[in-house]
């Protein structure tokens, strides 16, 4: 039987399946680069002729599960019933959705981007994923602005300031992930809650809305993230 010949980008995406696996069971800081090499049954060579380091292979993953998580809101944005305001409520409800759905299987992730001193590893990990996404919220933005229901100058960079409205929340996240499992949860959903519904009031007036037109959070979703984090590894 010929040996069959695999496609850079074949052995490119089993290494993101071996990353994904190995960093979801066992946690990020705890996988070894030789660790990924012998699960993908890739040579030290032929990891490095497409990545350069683990931080790299984690920022391509997180890239692959946002593109994965965005394909889940086509229905959203194809629709052609609903005016801006009313897809973006729709992109955020089951954005928030499918973040609760993630938690426990992410968290061994989480645990290493919300460890003091790995901000700037968060940093390289959101900047990842906002690359995803940046596109599909200026495509809402933009409608807004040519419905006259958006007043910004720019639906680009409305997005992306809208997006880096989560890293404002690090460190909120941060003590939330800590608490989680403990007496302090209750205390630590609701200092997040009471971050993410200022984060709304400031989409609002970027967008030039009257503040709570955004549904950017609603009642329960900081305890159901608290709580999942809480939850057995998945």
């Amino acid at each position: 039987m010929a040996r069959q010949i695999k496609s850079a980008e074949q052995r490119r995406g089993e290494l993101l399946d071996s990353a994904q696996a190995l960093f979801f069971e066992r946690g990020y800081d705890k996988t070894t680069v030789n660790e990924l090499i012998q699960h993908a049954g890739l040579s030290k060579g032929g990891f490095y002729h497409h990545f350069t380091s683990k931080e790299e292979v984690l920022e391509a993953l997180v890239e692959r599960l946002a593109s994965a998580s965005m394909a889940q809101l086509s229905d959203v944005m194809e629709s052609p019933d609903l005016d801006a305001l009313a897809r973006l409520n729709a992109f955020l409800s089951r954005a928030r959705k499918m973040k609760v759905e993630q938690v426990p299987q992410m968290r061994g992730l989480f645990e290493t981007l919300f460890q003091p001193g790995n901000q700037v590893l968060y940093h390289r990990i959101n900047t990842a994923s906002m690359a995803v996404v940046t596109p599909l919220l200026a495509r809402i933005i933009e409608q807004g602005r040519q419905e006259g229901r958006f007043d910004v100058p720019d639906a680009h960079l409305a997005a992306e300031t809208i997006l880096q409205l989560g890293a404002a929340s690090y460190r909120t996240v941060a003590r939330a992930m800590n608490a989680a499992g403990t007496d302090e949860a209750d205390t630590a959903a609701d200092e997040l809650d009471q971050a993410l519904r200022f984060q709304g009031v400031v989409v609002d007036r970027i967008l030039g809305l009257a503040d709570g037109s955004v549904d950017y959070v609603e009642d329960g979703f900081s305890r159901a993230i608290v709580g999942a984090l809480a939850a057995p590894s998945q």
